[in-house]
């Protein structure tokens, strides 16, 4: 695995990611795969970077697993609110959520569900509000 710092080139906005390799990271971006979280631009590109050359300790590799432990704890009962406090539209999710902006269907409750990047810049183009979201799905089922 490979650690990028990347840069939104459209609203300068950088984060980092992580790839199997520097060559998968040249598929995704050929590919249009890779964007950005904040504007959803593909313009996405490395920025330069500093390797790192200390080993991590046994300590640092606990604290690491504590803390990705606890991150997939926090995302599980966002989840979980998510689910008891909104109603699930799948697919729908663009169609259902210009129907509420547009006002032409009265909701009760808001609602969740899955859109492509297109779908989402589109929705963001038009003024509507969307907030996204890791899910980790329920190995339980």
């Amino acid at each position: 695995m490979i650690k990028y710092k990347l840069i939104c080139k459209d609203c300068d906005i950088s984060f980092d990611s992580w790839f199997s390799s520097s060559v998968e990271f040249e598929k995704l971006k050929k590919k249009k795969y890779l964007n950005c979280y904040s504007c959803s631009s593909y313009n996405v590109d490395k920025t330069l970077m500093a390797p790192q050359l200390m080993n991590k300790s046994k300590d640092d590799k606990k604290v690491e697993s504590l803390n990705s432990k606890k991150l997939r704890k926090k995302l599980i009962e966002y989840q979980k609110f998510i689910k008891d406090n909104f109603e699930n539209v799948g697919d729908n999710f663009a169609y259902e959520a210009r129907s509420i902006h547009y006002k032409s269907k009265k909701i009760k409750k808001g609602i969740y569900g899955t859109a492509s990047n297109n779908e989402l810049r589109e929705l963001k183009e038009e003024g509507i509000q969307t907030e996204e979201i890791p899910w980790i799905e329920d190995k339980n089922n």
